[in-house]
Formats: C-alpha cells, sequence, structure tokens
C-alpha cells in the first residue's frame, strides 16, 4: 500500500512537470524570432496567403488560446509540417526516433553492464594497481566529450585500421529485415535475419561506445565508491567473521545496497544519451531523431524542434520514474517512508 501510495505520488508529480514542460516548448516556440507562418510558407508567399496560415494555427490570438489548440494537436501526434523534411513532423519523429532509441539503449546497455561491474571490481582490489588503473581511466572518460571519443574511432577503426563501418546503420549491399520496431538489430533477430544483424551491430557499435564511455566511467567511479563506504558496515565485518567468502560478499550482500545511488545517477546519464546523442549521430550520419533535430535547428523549424524537445523531455520523464520504481526496490525505506508516514 505504501509503496503504491509513493507511485501514485510520483506519477503525479511528473505529470506536473510535463505540462510545464509543454509550456516552456510552446513560449519559446512563440518567443524565437520569426513568424512562424511566413516560415511555413516560404519568403515568397502573398501577404493575404500569409495572413489567412496565420489565421489557420490561431497566431492572431491570445497565447492561452494557442496553448490550448497546440495541445490539443499534441495529444492528438500532429505536430504540423517540417520544413526542412515537407512532411508531417509526427511521421518524422516515427522514423527518425527508432534509430535514436537503438544507440541509446545499446549504449545504456553498456554504460549498465560494465559500469557496475568495473565497479565492482575496482572496489573489490582497492588500492591496488588494478583500481588504480580504473580510476586513471574514469578521470579520462568523465573530461572527455562523448564527440571527441567519436572522431578518435572514426580515425582509428574507420580509416586507419578499417575494421569497422563509418556511416549509416547498414550496408547498402544487404537486404534490411522489414520494419517492426524500427530497431535495425532487434528487427533482424525477430526474422532470423543474422547477417543484417551482424552488420548493424557492427556500425552500432563504435557511435554506441563513444556515447557510452563518459556516463560509463562516471557509474564506475559511483560504484566503486559506494561498494568501498559500505565496507566499513558492521554487518560486512559480521558476515566475514562467520565466514563467509569475499565473493559471496560482494556480489550478494555489497553490491546490492552500493547500487542505490548508481542506479539513481545511472537513469539521468540515460536520459543524458539522448542529448549527447546529437553530435555523435551527426559524426556518425546516423539517422537518428537527435541528427534531425540539429537539421531542424539549422532551418529554424519550429515544429520539429517543439517535437524533438517534447519527445525527449517524455522520455526523459519516462525513465527517471523507471530509476525511481527500481531504488525504491532496492531501498525498502522508500516503500515504508509513506507507510511510515500515515501511522
Amino acid at each position: 500500500m505504501a509503496f503504491s501510495t509513493y507511485l501514485v505520488r510520483r506519477l503525479a508529480q511528473s505529470l506536473v512537470i510535463l505540462v510545464g514542460l509543454s509550456i516552456l516548448i510552446f513560449l519559446i516556440a512563440r518567443v524565437m524570432p520569426g513568424d512562424p507562418a511566413r516560415l511555413a510558407l516560404g519568403p515568397r508567399a502573398p501577404k493575404d496567403v500569409v495572413q489567412r496560415w496565420r489565421e489557420w494555427m490561431h497566431l492572431d490570438e491570445p497565447l492561452y488560446v494557442q496553448y490550448y489548440y497546440w495541445l490539443v494537436d499534441t495529444f492528438h501526434g500532429s505536430f504540423g509540417q517540417s520544413l526542412y523534411t515537407r512532411r508531417d513532423v509526427a511521421i518524422d519523429v516515427k522514423t527518425f526516433l527508432p534509430a535514436t532509441m537503438e544507440l541509446v539503449l545499446f549504449s545504456g546497455l553498456i554504460m549498465g553492464v560494465f559500469g557496475v561491474l568495473l565497479g565492482a571490481i575496482s572496489a573489490r582490489y582497492h588500492d591496488t594497481w588494478i583500481d588504480n588503473a580504473l580510476r586513471v581511466g574514469t578521470y579520462v572518460g568523465v573530461a572527455t566529450p562523448a564527440f571527441v571519443f567519436a572522431i578518435f574511432f572514426l580515425l582509428l577503426f574507420g580509416y586507419l585500421f578499417q575494421i569497422l563501418p563509418t556511416l549509416g546503420r547498414l550496408e547498402s549491399t544487404i537486404t534490411p529485415p522489414p520494419v517492426m520496431t524500427g530497431m535495425i538489430t532487434i528487427d533482424s533477430l525477430i526474422t532470423g535475419n543474422f547477417v543484417a544483424f551482424l552488420d548493424a551491430l557492427k556500425h552500432l557499435l563504435m557511435p554506441a561506445i563513444a556515447l557510452a564511455l563518459g556516463p560509463l566511467a562516471q557509474e564506475i567511479r559511483i560504484t566503486r565508491s559506494g561498494m568501498t563506504d559500505n565496507m566499513l558496515k558492521p554487518y560486512i565485518a559480521v558476515e566475514k567473521a562467520q565466514g563467509i567468502p569475499d565473493r559471496v560478499i560482494n556480489f550478494k550482500y555489497l553490491l546490492k545496497p552500493s547500487l542505490i545511488p548508481t542506479v539513481s545517477i545511472m537513469g539521468l546519464d540515460f536520459a543524458a544519451l539522448l542529448g549527447n546523442a546529437f553530435l555523435v549521430e551527426g559524426i556518425f550520419g546516423w539517422p537518428g531523431l537527435s541528427r534531425y533535430g540539429i537539421q531542424a535547428m539549422i532551418q529554424k523549424d519550429l515544429n520539429a524542434i517543439t517535437a524533438v524537445v517534447l519527445v525527449i523531455g517524455v522520455i526523459f520523464i519516462t525513465v527517471n520514474i523507471i530509476v525511481d520504481i527500481v531504488v525504491a526496490y532496492l531501498d525498502p525505506r522508500i516503500r515504508l517512508r509513506g507507510r511510515s508516514g500515515m501511522s
């Protein structure tokens, strides 16, 4: 009961944040220089046509009326037409989002698995050469932007050794799988097209690792810090006194409570991957939503910009809700907090 109350309260808070985000996006789109109707029709359109377009877009009405119509259209999945592609923005989002989600999910998998694993190893061998080497590596990872890793990998593995493809998601000579999720690796596995899967995986490897290295270094540091702090707790000393092997203590009794701060930061880092993907997708020619967002900004495509920001915001909020649920599972105090408040 306490956990369900906590979950309902968290969902209500997220709804308020989402409404605030929608208002902010709407206002930014309206205060940006330029007439949206003129931008949509082009500089040569007659004034009477522009005026009719302004009336159709409700631009001649008060802001709160404009926001109402914009919100209704958004709930119906209508974001208007893109000046960049000349298509419905909703179609563009549906086309480009799966590629970005595939990249971000693969990067998040690398970040989560290796962040926790290497952090646990660093804590297990703390103050040894293994720990010192990992700590130096994390300093480099935290201090280096994702696009620097992307350029380095591109030059090293794409052009110098030529062992990995440098652009796109799939070779033109390979038949892509039928579109189910829009993620080529998953669609290839579902249809049993392992040739396309392996080629898509090779295309995915460099941008995903470049995107994951910064957050990965942070997860290693946080996991190591949490485990080394908990090593000094009395219950760990009791378990050691009972003769429980160190391996069992580290991965069964020490790792779970130490993951609470790691999971919290991991959720924020995963959502931030969407923002960091802007430059990485541009460098590798990855046809995703982030690259589409950059082109929309260059073209001052307000409809596309608002859609991209709103979609990323919704994903960010959703990820944070999932993280809160996982943290509540790892930390019983959160599940019991509501019960103690009711008693």
